[in-house]
């Protein structure tokens, strides 16, 4: 008998029942929607990581660590280059929770 295989969702999950790690995973969620959004937005216009390091005048590395989260927090500067690399705009907002007052 096959074992099920353990995906990423299922381990993510798994690691989120655990308190530390839940926090910590909260702590970092903007970062994270940042670097989704980021990756879709690159998908969506059919772009590698090379090609956008070309139209960005850097290099792949540079847009790896871009992609990737903590260690570093990109600029608004970079995130127009990067946007504007993809054929994109940057729009940032403010969302109001529906529970504050």
């Amino acid at each position: 008998m096959t074992k099920p295989k353990l995906t990423h969702e299922k381990m993510k999950k798994m690691a989120l029942k655990r308190p530390g790690v839940k926090k910590e995973y909260k702590a970092l969620k903007d970062e994270f929607d940042l670097i989704e959004e980021m990756i879709k937005a690159r998908t969506k216009a059919g772009k590698t990581q090379e090609q956008v390091a070309k139209k960005m005048k850097t290099s792949t590395s540079v847009i790896g660590r871009l992609e990737s989260s903590g260690k570093h927090s990109p600029s608004i500067d970079t995130l127009r280059r990067y946007a504007k690399a993809l054929g994109c705009e940057l729009k940032i907002k403010f969302v109001q929770h529906h529970n504050q007052t």
